[in-house]
């Protein structure tokens, strides 16, 4: 195989792997409030909560310092290497302008990303985790 088509390959994984923490966050939020409603009892689960809670908690931090995530940095990294188009920015900014021909300052993301970061940590008490001995 082709190292430029290895590049492409392990870029492509990076970016799944990239999406994938996006949904993570994105369906555990909604889920932790529906499981609440529905009384699901692994939506309490701490392991998962830490998890989630340090997800969106990284994510934040890079935002205040303007540090692109480090998995865009190494997907565009590969992309190079490989002799294919690279995107500035972060991904999710780079992403919605693909999607939905919308860019916004780098500020917006910072308010946007702590406002949900607030709401998140404010789960942890509105739907409280269990206990490590439970």
């Amino acid at each position: 195989m082709e190292s430029s088509t290895l590049f492409l390959l392990a870029a492509d994984i990076i970016l799944l792997l990239h999406v994938l923490l996006v949904i993570f966050v994105v369906t555990g939020f909604i889920l932790i409030f529906v499981g609440k409603l529905r009384r699901w009892r692994w939506v309490r689960n701490r392991w998962f909560r830490i998890l989630h809670l340090l997800v969106v908690a990284v994510v934040i931090v890079q935002s205040w310092f303007g540090i692109i995530c480090p998995l865009t940095t190494i997907e565009m990294e590969l992309r190079a290497r490989a002799g294919d188009v690279v995107y500035t920015g972060s991904f999710i900014s780079h992403w919605l302008e693909t999607i939905l021909y919308y860019q916004a300052p780098a500020w917006v993301f910072v308010v946007c990303y702590s406002i949900f970061g607030i709401v998140v940590v404010g789960s942890w008490f509105w739907v409280r985790p269990r206990s490590f001995t439970k």
